[in-house]
């Protein structure tokens, strides 16, 4: 790869995790990023992967700095490898398409956040509700931010590809 490339996507990266992280603490200012209950706009940037792996270290870095703000280390562990699962499922999933949507894409980190984090939740933070039921809010977060946001703008980015190719 040469060096432009190399920087390139170097920048890529750390855009992506910039965006992840600040939008996660705008959330958290909102009471909707953190916690048993959580909305992370920042979520719908995990469609990112389907276009580039690039992507995939961005979200990862920008999860990792996201959760230093819960003050938890093991938020900073198990999220942070929550995101970085997904996001490699994500990529290696993203030519398996329903329609013209790579649902399973779009779906992983839905399902991986609900089981790592709903884990986190009850287990290590030892949490009164049950695992199934912190599992079950967190991927219903995680749904309606992957589907209602992520699916949009994955189909903005792919209508406007040509423009994007450069960058991820």
């Amino acid at each position: 790869m040469n060096r432009k490339k190399y920087i390139n996507k170097i920048i890529t990266s750390a855009v992506i995790a910039g965006l992840y992280a600040g939008v996660t603490y705008f959330c958290g200012i909102l009471g909707i990023g953190y916690g048993q209950i959580q909305l992370r706009i920042s979520e719908a940037l995990t469609i990112l992967p389907i276009f580039s792996p690039t992507a995939v270290y961005g979200l990862t870095i920008g999860c990792f700095l996201a959760n230093i703000a819960s003050f938890n280390p093991l938020d900073m562990i198990f999220g942070t490898s929550a995101t970085l699962i997904a996001a490699v499922i994500s990529y290696l999933l993203r030519n398996v398409k329903i329609g013209k949507i790579p649902f399973l894409s779009i779906l992983s980190p839905v399902i991986i956040n609900g089981i790592f984090v709903g884990l986190e939740l009850s287990v290590l933070m030892d949490s009164e509700f049950p695992f199934l039921i912190l599992a079950f809010f967190v991927a219903a977060g995680e749904a309606i931010v992957c589907f209602c946001l992520g699916t949009p703008l994955y189909l903005f980015i792919e209508k406007h590809r040509q423009k994007f190719n450069n960058m991820l």
